[in-house]
C-alpha cells in the first residue's frame, strides 16, 4: 500500500492509536514502549501486514529533526537548574569527552572486525556514540525510578545534552568519508564553531524568548505553547543557518526557560510533555516503516558483536575515563555505564550517510538500527533490576494523601513553608510573575477557600490565600518573606 492524501490520516491515526494502547500495557511485560512503536512501524511496512511502502530517507530525516526538536526542548524545560548544578561538570564530561571516547573506541573495533575504512568505521562509531534522550527520558520517567546520589539528573542531563556532540562527530566524519583528501585536523574548526555558536545562541535565544513570552500579552492561554513552539524552531533554524549546533541551542534555551518565571508556564510544560510523547511515537513509527527486515538479517552477526562491544566495553570505558576527575562510587559508575541506551537518535543520524550516497550507507543504517533495538531491549528492560542489584535505587515510599506532605515526598531536598496572605498585604492583586521570586523558590500551590489550586505566572494573589512555598534552602524561604514584605512568623518545615 502506498501513502496517499486520501488514506494518510486514517492510517496515521490508526497507527498512533495502536501505539498508545500497546504502550499502555507494555511495561507489564517489561517491554519498553519505544520498541513497540518501532515494531508497529515495521509491521505496518511493506514487508509487514500493513504493506505500506515507505522508502524516503529524506522525509524520515526531516521528521526525525522535527521530533528531536520537541524531545530535546521538552527535556530541557523539565530540567531543574538547582538539581543539575551540582552535577553539571559530570554531565558535561559525559556528554563531550564520554561521547568522543565512545565514538573512537567503537570505531576502532569496527575497523578491526569489518572491511570498513577507518573513516567509515569512525562514522559508524560517531552515529551511535550518544545516549538517546527519548529512550532515557521515557524509560526513567515511566518507570518512576528513584535513584540515589543525583544519578537520575546526571543521566537525564547527559542524554539531553550529548546529541549535539554526536551530531558534530557524525557530520565531521561523513565529510571525511565523502572528501577523502581532507585531513583529520580540518574538522576541528567546524567542531569549535558548532559548539561555541550553538551554546551562545541557546543562551541568547533563551533570554530573548523569556522577554517575548512575558511581554507579549496574548489574549488566549492556549496560544502561549504555540508561541514557544515558534520560538523553539526559530532558535534551531537561526543557529543552524549561522553554522552553530541547533540541537545544542534549543536544549540550552529550554533549560534556561524551564528555570525562569514565565506566564502560563505550567500550560506550556504540559503541552510540551504531550507533544514530546507524540513526536517519540511518530519518530519511531516512521523509522520502523523505513526499515526493511530482510536487510537487517544479513548484518545481525556483525551487529551483535558491535552492540556487545558497545554495551560491555566502549560505554563503560568512556564513562570510567570521563569521570576519573570525580569521586564516585563503583556501583554508581557501573549504573551510569549501563544506562547508555541507544534509540531513535542514532537511526536518524544514520540517514545522513544514506542521503550523502556513500558506498556502505545501507549497511551502516541497518547495523545502527540493530544496535539501537538491542540496546533498548537489553539495557532498557533491566534498568530497575540493575538499580536494585547495584544498590542505587531508593526504597519505594507510600505517598501520603495530604498535598503538602506529598510535595515533601516528591521534593525531599527542599524546604517547605506556608505563608498566609492577610488583608492589605503587599502581594494582593499582583501576578506571581511580577513578584520576582528568587530562582531557588517557587509557589507550588495556593490554598484558596479550602481548595488547593496549582498556580502559574499570571495567577493573581488574593487576600486570605495560603501560599505553599518550596525552596532549596531555608535562606530561600527568608528571601521569599522579604519579597512578599511579610513578617516571618513560622519556621519552615524540613
Amino acid at each position: 500500500m502506498s501513502l496517499t492524501i486520501e488514506n494518510i490520516l486514517l492510517i496515521g491515526s490508526i497507527l498512533l492509536f495502536v501505539s498508545i494502547v500497546a504502550g499502555k500495557t507494555s511495561y507489564r511485560f517489561g517491554v519498553p514502549t519505544l520498541i513497540l512503536f518501532l515494531a508497529i512501524g515495521m509491521l505496518a511496512g511493506s514487508e509487514g501486514i500493513g504493506g505500506i511502502l515507505f522508502n524516503d530517507p529524506k522525509l524520515a530525516q526531516f521528521i526525525g529533526i522535527i521530533s528531536l526538536n520537541f524531545i530535546l526542548f521538552s527535556g530541557g524545560l523539565d530540567t531543574s537548574w538547582a538539581t543539575v548544578k551540582p552535577i553539571m561538570k559530570k554531565g558535561f564530561m559525559l556528554s563531550t569527552v564520554g561521547v568522543l571516547l565512545t565514538a573512537l573506541s567503537l570505531g576502532t573495533f569496527v575497523w578491526f572486525i569489518t572491511d570498513f575504512t577507518i573513516y567509515e568505521s569512525m562514522l559508524l562509531g560517531s552515529i551511535v556514540s550518544s545516549t538517546d534522550a527519548a529512550a532515557v527520558f521515557s524509560i526513567l520517567r515511566s518507570k518512576s525510578l528513584a535513584l540515589k546520589t543525583n544519578l537520575r539528573p546526571t543521566l537525564e542531563l547527559e542524554s539531553g545534552s550529548n546529541d549535539p556532540m554526536a551530531y558534530v562527530l557524525t557530520i565531521a566524519f561523513l565529510s571525511l568519508v565523502v572528501n577523502q583528501d581532507k585531513s583529520l585536523l580540518s574538522i576541528i574548526p567546524m567542531f569549535l564553531q558548532q559548539m561555541i555558536l550553538g551554546g551562545l545562541a541557546g543562551f541568547l535565544f533563551g533570554k530573548l524568548s523569556k522577554l517575548i513570552i512575558n511581554r507579549i500579552h496574548l489574549d488566549f492561554e492556549g496560544l502561549y505553547p504555540v508561541l514557544v513552539i515558534a520560538l523553539m524552531f526559530i532558535t534551531f533554524s537561526a543557529t543552524d543557518s549561522v553554522g552553530g549546533n541547533g540541537f545544542l541551542a534549543i536544549y540550552i534555551c529550554a533549560v534556561y526557560l524551564g528555570n525562569q518565571d514565565l506566564i502560563h508556564k505550567k500550560t506550556i510544560l504540559k503541552m510540551f510533555d504531550g507533544l514530546a510523547w507524540l513526536m517519540q511515537i511518530v519518530l519511531f513509527l516512521t523509522l520502523g516503516l523505513l526499515v526493511y527486515p530482510q536487510d537487517i538479517f544479513p548484518v545481525m552477526g556483525v551487529g551483535l558483536l558491535i552492540s556487545i562491544f558497545l554495551i560491555l566495553v566502549a560505554r563503560p570505558l568512556s564513562v570510567f575515563l570521563s569521570l576519573l576527575p570525580f569521586k564516585l562510587r563503583l556501583n554508581n559508575r557501573l549504573y551510569i555505564s549501563w544506562v547508555g541506551l541507544r534509540g531513535a537518535v542514532p537511526i536518524v543520524f544514520a540517514t545522513y550517510p544514506l542521503l550523502a550516497g556513500i558506498d556502505k550507507a545501507g549497511m551502516i543504517f541497518n547495523i545502527v538500527f540493530f544496535i539501537s533495538v538491542t540496546s533498548v531491549l537489553i539495557q532498557g528492560t533491566t534498568l530497575s533490576v540493575l538499580a536494585k542489584w547495584l544498590h542505587v535505587a531508593l526504597p519505594e515510599k507510600v505517598k501520603p494523601l495530604d498535598p503538602t506532605d506529598l510535595l515533601l515526598v516528591e521534593h525531599p531536598k527542599t524546604t517547605l513553608t506556608e505563608i498566609d496572605i492577610l488583608d492589605n498585604s503587599y502581594p494582593i492583586n499582583k501576578k506571581i510573575v511580577d513578584l520576582n521570586f528568587p530562582r531557588t523558590a517557587i509557589i507550588a500551590m495556593i490554598k484558596r477557600n479550602e481548595k488547593y489550586i496549582t498556580p502559574h505566572g499570571s495567577t493573581i494573589i488574593e487576600a486570605n490565600d495560603k501560599l505553599i512555598v518550596l525552596a532549596n534552602t531555608p535562606k530561600g524561604i527568608d528571601q521569599v518573606y522579604e519579597i512578599l514584605r511579610i513578617k516571618k512568623e513560622h519556621e519552615p518545615v524540613d
